[in-house]
């Protein structure tokens, strides 16, 4: 079977599935290898950049997803009425921040880190596809780590979470000076992510 032929099947599972789909899946869908999947997945991405379309197909981790490009947001908007949304509060940035440089973290861990409940926020963030509930840790009364999901990826611009800007104060070889804050890592990830939103965008604010 020729690449072009591959390329179409792909195409039409992940239009179909309107959601991230992982490769693994996709291979399976296409009886190949995962590392061919990749490389037709890779090859429909580049065909769709080459021809400059409205959709681009994005590599989230090991997922991939169809969306439309950024710059149409505003027309989608005003074709299927949908409203703006408001970005993230500052309590949602920094929950996902400490989520996101830690992941799998348990909710306990994050309140630790900003010294507050932060059950709602958690919750709010599971609800907007931006967290999800992991594994149980062997710990005692087995609490949820949670991690982010491909949705955060997609939402702040990322492929994958190896592309989280470094910590603030970070050195060449990865050690962190004894002086280095959360709050630092916190508004370094705001500041560089705040408007890298493609469509769909987080929610309202909470």
């Amino acid at each position: 079977m020729q690449l072009e032929q591959y390329e179409n099947r792909a195409e039409a599972i992940l239009f179909a599935s309107g959601e991230p789909l992982p490769q693994k899946r996709l291979a399976a869908a296409l009886g190949i290898e995962e590392d061919a999947a990749v490389s037709v997945l890779d090859s429909l991405a580049a065909r769709y950049e080459k021809n400059g379309s409205a959709v681009e197909l994005l590599r989230l981790d090991d997922c991939w997803q169809f969306c439309s490009r950024r710059e149409y947001a505003p027309d989608i908007r005003g074709a299927l009425e949908l409203k703006r949304s408001v970005p993230l509060s500052q309590a949602a940035l920094e929950v996902l921040a400490v989520i996101a440089y830690n992941q799998p973290v348990t909710r306990a861990f994050v309140e630790q880190v900003r010294g507050v409940d932060c059950s709602g926020v958690v919750a709010t963030l599971c609800d907007k596809g931006l967290i999800e509930e992991g594994d149980r840790l062997d710990l005692p009364g087995r609490p949820i780590a949670y991690r982010t999901t491909p949705v955060f990826l997609r939402c702040f611009g990322f492929g994958s979470l190896e592309e989280l800007p470094p910590v603030a104060g970070e050195t060449g070889d990865g050690e962190k000076p004894a002086d280095d804050t959360l709050e630092d890592q916190q508004s370094l990830f705001a500041e560089e992510n705040g408007e890298n939103e493609k469509y769909p965008e987080p929610a309202e604010e909470f």
